[in-house]
């Protein structure tokens, strides 16, 4: 089993910046991928950006541009720099790993609020 804890939420105004961080533990040497997720309220979750084993990066259209995905190794951690936040931009954020028996795991979540 791999295990997610997300970090770094809370509330920024417009235009701020705000970095999430994904702490790994558990079974990270099959982990093909980490993405983080978001679900703003009455919608459903959507994909952000994710990064693979060997780098190679995506992101959602709406977040080109502004946030940038990274990984450190050694701490075992991904991160997500999110600058230019709009208030569009609210929502819990999730971290999720994808195995490669395709088996996804999911953190427990943070909140990133962003006032107007």
């Amino acid at each position: 089993q791999v295990q997610l804890v997300e970090s770094g939420g809370g509330l920024v105004q417009s235009g701020g910046s705000l970095r999430l961080s994904c702490a790994t533990s558990g079974s990270i040497f099959s982990i093909n991928a980490i993405s983080w997720y978001r679900q703003a309220p009455g919608n459903g979750r959507e994909l952000v950006a994710s990064i693979t084993s060997r780098n190679i990066v995506n992101y959602a259209e709406s977040v080109k541009g502004r946030f940038t995905i990274s990984r450190d190794n050694a701490k075992n951690t991904v991160y997500l720099q999110m600058n230019s936040l709009k208030p569009e931009d609210t929502a819990v954020y999730y971290c999720s790993s994808l195995d490669y028996y395709s088996i996804q795991y999911w953190g427990q979540g943070t909140q990133v609020t962003v006032s107007s």
